[in-house]
């Protein structure tokens, strides 16, 4: 259930604390209080899309925080999956709405996205408001809360798995028999490809490996022509010494005085050192000059390779990798299409098995849901006859069409208000006041095929008045034993059902406008049942009527 709802700076509500309790929570207020912001509140922590509009005029954000207890085993199953600890079956789902536009949302104080918000939302707390009649005006919804009370979930699930596995034997076979003209086309294809590439027996990075060659060959002669100039410049040539020659007889001129002068003799043993450093650089340029010879056979043969490359690059427009791809994808393809005779047989004759088996489901689940509408139909008319609409037939139209994702079945509920006409389509005979009562009437009969702990109305009070509101009021009490209920009302009949009076009160502070939520005690709620039944005027008239009401609805 739902125990604390923190606000601060959503919209009109500077701060609020509320605290929830079991059974019957009523909020109550003028038109235009903020019943509706509170309800955008609890929205945002249940994972709904926020704007920068909630946020407070001069406020950097906005934060809502949610305290559930006694938390449902699906939603602790999911929190579990995601790994969100939750002790003694508290959970705090907290929500923060910048007014840059940005949100952060938090469970049990870990970073949660939305989504995740949204679903753990879903198992906690359903929200019914008056868009929420959509659902009975759109024949399309009406197969999923059909299936929800018939508690359906586990054979349609079944039902699915054989479903989508005959749709891709469907792919698979349609996409194996093309037409002659298209299969032929594709293999001259497929074969065209692997002709192209395979012969080349291409290595993985070829063309990078082919192309370092290539320029480093393209780049020889004009590095064996400096390495013969250097190699000339160190050892001389025919005409002229080179250095090692020079430094050689520089040496020899000194020896011939270093006894004479002392200091010469560390000088020559330095230039004989020097000479024997050039000799050896000279002999490595000679080395370095024979590994860049080029053997024109092989460099023509290079040559040629790189060029088939290149041209299947350009052809296809991929390097070498990509060609090694294409060419193993297209003999899978190819070797496919060639057997595709004998592949199309054996998918078609598995496919005959898997139709029969999913038709077999499919009429199985069929014949449940005409159970479960039966039982359905008797069920929502005798909530309806309580809620003021005696005469009421309900029905449910079951027609078989073509095998879809959800059976075979087209489900839409009909409804005939009035003794003696047939019943038809909702949508075209039900009143807004009919709706809420039709609404609530599913509601309270598929109430108990799931284990969500909290349910929201927001106004489904809309378009009804006298008895059928109070019976409507009675139903949402019958309810709250069952469920934790919070109700937005106007009227009285509803009002005095509460086992917990919240109103939401608009005041002026300064120059703001300021929304506050205070829960009533006996005395505030009689006054504020007062006001609705009187407007302005509250009289003691009123006040005695509005006393009588909530002693009448404690005995019933």
């Amino acid at each position: 259930m739902l125990k604390e709802l923190y606000i601060e700076n959503l919209a009109v509500i500077e701060k609020a604390a509320i605290d929830f309790k079991n059974g019957m929570n009523i909020f109550t207020g003028e038109t235009g209080a903020g019943k509706s912001i509170l309800i955008n509140g609890i929205n945002a922590v249940l994972g709904q899309r926020v704007t920068k509009d909630l946020v407070r005029t001069g406020s950097k954000k906005a934060v809502i925080s949610a305290v559930f207890e006694n938390i449902p085993l699906a939603a602790l199953k999911t929190l579990n999956e995601n790994g969100i600890e939750c002790e003694n079956s508290q959970l705090i789902i907290s929500r923060e709405i910048s007014s840059d536009g940005g949100s952060m949302a938090r469970i049990n104080s870990r970073p949660a996205n939305v989504s995740l918000l949204r679903l753990i939302g879903e198992q906690l707390v359903n929200i019914h408001g008056q868009h929420d009649n959509q659902v009975l005006l759109s024949p399309e919804k009406h197969l999923g809360i059909l299936d929800a009370y018939g508690e359906l979930s586990e054979d349609l699930a079944d039902y699915r798995k054989d479903f989508k596995a005959l749709q891709e034997l469907s792919r698979k076979i349609k996409q194996l028999s093309l037409d002659d003209s298209k299969r032929e086309e594709r293999v001259r294809r497929l074969s065209q490809i692997i002709n192209d590439i395979k012969p080349l027996d291409l290595k993985p990075n070829e063309d990078d490996e082919i192309e370092k060659k290539f320029m480093f060959a393209e780049n020889s002669l004009a590095l064996s022509i400096a390495l013969a100039k250097a190699t000339s410049a160190l050892y001389g040539d025919d005409e002229e010494g080179g250095a090692s020659l020079l430094v050689s007889s520089s040496a020899a001129e000194l020896s011939e005085y270093k006894e004479e002068f002392s200091d010469l003799e560390q000088i020559t043993e330095r230039l004989n050192s020097v000479k024997f450093e050039l000799d050896d650089i000279a002999s490595e340029l000679i080395r370095l000059s024979g590994s860049l010879e080029i053997n024109p056979q092989s460099y023509a043969k290079m040559n040629a390779r790189r060029d088939e490359i290149l041209t299947l690059k350009k052809k296809y427009m991929l390097d070498v990798n990509g060609l090694i791809k294409l060419c193993d994808e297209a003999g899978d393809e190819l070797l496919s299409l060639t057997s595709e005779e004998s592949s199309v047989e054996a998918l078609t004759n598995e496919r005959a098995k898997l139709l029969k088996q999913v038709s077999v489901k499919a009429y199985a689940l069929s014949e449940k849901r005409k159970s479960a509408a039966e039982r359905f139909s008797n069920q929502v008319a005798d909530e309806l006859e309580f809620l003021s609409m005696p005469n009421v037939k309900v029905a449910v139209s079951q027609e078989k069409g073509k095998l879809t994702v959800n059976g075979l079945d087209n489900i839409e509920f009909l409804i005939s208000a009035n003794l003696g006409e047939a019943p038809k389509p909702i949508a075209k005979i039900a009143s807004g006041g009919e709706l809420s009562r039709i609404m609530l009437a599913l509601k309270n009969v598929i109430a108990d095929r799931d284990d969500i702990p909290t349910l929201i109305f927001d106004e489904i009070d809309t378009g009804v008045s006298g008895i059928a509101a109070q019976k409507i009021g009675i139903k949402l009490k019958q309810i709250s034993k069952l469920r934790q209920v919070l109700c937005v009302t106007h009227l009285s009949q509803i009002a005095v059902e509460a086992d917990n009076h919240l109103l939401i009160e608009k005041t002026t502070r300064g120059d703001r406008t300021v929304t506050q939520v205070k829960p009533l005690d006996y005395d505030g709620r009689v006054q504020e049942i007062a006001r609705i039944l009187g407007g302005e005027s509250v009289t003691e008239t009123t006040l005695k009527n509005a006393a009588e009401l909530i002693s009448s609805a404690r005995k019933h």
